[in-house]
């Protein structure tokens, strides 16, 4: 409403997470660093705790977005309210394990045989489970026998447990005291104090096209913050009241008068009287009931067909396909379809596909951009070994992605995303080839559209992918680390020096000033500064020079 007004691209303030708007402050920072020690130390357990809306995802979300996966794999569950099988089953998934249907052996072995795996390869396994507050006594003690899974040396999975304060009270338990002795690092998320609070407002409004340190007055960040304590999300509303109230007022600074008046507001929509209107809870609190129950049968359609025996499951994925249909001839003729009718087109046309053959296409959309032939009918996306391998026949390479949508931004690379519908079993997968206007575009095109905007993309993503690259130097097989020489570390030099990064000799040889090179490297991409010549690395150093015409999300279609 107000964007215009303002001379907004896009809503500064909103409450659905967004990778660009991501701001850490102090002690976001310090939550992080404590985090970060305590997966490379292989500490085992992990305790972020902190008030609702305080940013423990936030955190979790940038933490992962910069573990390299060179030397990580990561995970991060969101649904508390599982069972320790389910809960099991989701890691696993998060995972990229694939499923055993034979059931010769239970999800806990197979995620022992991958940690074995990936601790042989030289990797940190992390796992973070987000509002661990609200799970049973009996997940915690499943999550308690993952940490078992060790070697005679070390663990072989690091465990980050997010959640409010309450869950403290709950490992202070007497049957929690197995649990609690494991957890050796533990930090609370404070609030922000109110520079950090100024700068997080500012920032907002930079990346949504405003004029920071114009808009808002000194009194009326004072206002907001006492207001909101410091907390993200309360900042949030009180902000997005307050330029609403400033629009209503035709004022483009928003004084401390403004925002008490969109804060009163917002606390007038947020807080019910009692007394005189208490006759009228009955019909609301109905209301919201209803809608709660239709959410929750929505949403747990998948849960809810699990427990049907096989021919029943069979017919749901035959009327599921068969309204597909119906919905795609209502959608004859719409040019741009959104909310939750998209939705039901999306879940709808994905039934259509197996995941195996809703891989081979997303990866095909790929070849395409990188001029290699097609995947034949039996390429086998579970199979990593044998993706390599094509690809290796088509001079490319394969780098797995997990992470966010602001670091694959930043990698600036195609990608096939494993995407999460709703009552959606298995995986499916779209090829994302380039942004326009805001919008991030789709191959094969869905429901008619070609695109998808970030919020969707951020709803229905996993998180995880695939990225096609080339290294036509051969530096990644080369293993770069200190001291090593040869004529790939001066080639690497020679790269590093062309995009001014690096001004020393060619002498062949990775020394310190080299290092210093690649970490500055890192730094100015926003990937973590490890010094390490990996796959990301070298992505981004390729991509970053113009004669190696790399295909771009950002770049003109």
């Amino acid at each position: 409403m107000y964007l215009d007004f303002f001379g907004f691209r896009e809503m500064p303030f909103s409450l659905t997470p967004d990778p660009r708007f991501v701001f850490l402050s102090n002690n976001h920072k310090e939550a992080f660093a404590h985090l970060l020690y305590g997966i490379n130390n292989r500490s085992g357990f992990i305790v972020l705790t902190g008030e609702v809306g305080s940013g423990k995802t936030t955190v979790l979300r940038a933490l992962l977005s910069q573990l390299d996966v060179d030397h990580y794999r990561t995970a991060l569950i969101f649904n508390p309210c599982l069972s320790p099988t389910e809960l099991l089953q989701n890691i696993n998934r998060e995972f990229g394990i694939p499923t055993d249907t034979s059931n010769s052996s239970n999800p806990l072995d197979t995620l022992n045989l991958f940690l074995l795996q990936q601790n042989g390869e030289g990797r940190i396994v992390v796992l973070a489970i987000d509002e661990v507050q609200d799970l049973e006594t009996s997940v915690l003690e499943q999550i308690r026998l993952i940490s078992n899974l060790e070697t005679d040396r070390q663990k072989l999975i690091q465990i980050v447990l997010s959640g409010q304060p309450e869950f403290m009270r709950i490992l202070n338990r007497n049957e929690m005291r197995q649990l609690n002795q494991r957890v050796t690092v533990r930090y609370h998320l404070q609030p922000m104090d109110f520079q950090n609070t100024v700068h997080y407002i500012n920032h907002r409004l930079e990346v949504a096209g405003g004029r920071a340190g114009f808009i808002f007055s000194k009194r009326a960040f004072k206002r907001i913050y006492k207001y909101s304590g410091g907390l993200p999300r309360l900042i949030n509303a009180a902000c997005d009241r307050a330029l609403l109230a400033g629009y209503t007022r035709d004022t483009i600074m928003i004084s401390s008068r403004i925002a008490k008046a969109g804060i009163k507001d917002l606390k007038k929509n947020t807080v019910v009287p009692y007394g005189k209107k208490r006759r009228l809870i009955l019909v609301p609190t109905i209301a919201i009931l209803t809608a709660l129950s239709v959410a929750v049968i929505y949403f747990s359609w998948h849960d809810l067909i699990d427990r049907f025996n096989t021919p029943k499951h069979i017919e749901a994925i035959e009327e599921k396909a068969k309204e597909g249909i119906v919905l795609e001839e209502q959608a004859k003729g719409d040019s741009i379809i959104t909310g939750e009718e998209f939705l039901r087109l999306m879940s709808a046309e994905l039934w259509k596909v197996s995941e195996s053959e809703s891989a081979r296409k997303a990866f095909n959309s790929l070849a395409s951009f990188w001029n290699v032939s097609p995947f034949s009918e039996s390429f086998n996306l579970n199979q990593f070994n044998e993706m390599e391998r094509s690809l290796q026949e088509r001079n490319l390479r394969l780098y797995r992605f997990s992470g966010n949508l602001g670091l694959l931004l930043r990698i600036d690379y195609l990608a096939v995303l494993e995407m999460t519908m709703p009552g959606l079993p298995g995986r499916r997968f779209i090829s994302l080839v380039g942004m326009e206007n805001e919008k991030l575009l789709i191959d094969p095109p869905i429901a008619g559209r070609n695109f998808l905007s970030f919020s969707e993309l951020e709803n229905y993503w996993s998180g995880n992918g695939f990225l096609f690259w080339k290294d036509p130097l051969d530096l990644l097989m080369k293993n770069i680390s200190p001291e090593t020489k040869g004529s790939h570390v001066k080639r690497l030099q020679g790269l590093l020096r062309e995009i001014e990064a690096y001004s020393g000799p060619l002498t062949g040889i990775y020394d310190n000033d080299t290092m210093l090179a690649v970490k500055r490297f890192q730094s100015l991409k926003g990937i973590a500064q490890d010094g390490i010549v990996g796959g990301q690395t070298l992505m981004l150093l390729y991509r970053s020079i113009d004669r190696f015409e790399v295909p771009k999300l950002s770049g003109k279609r």
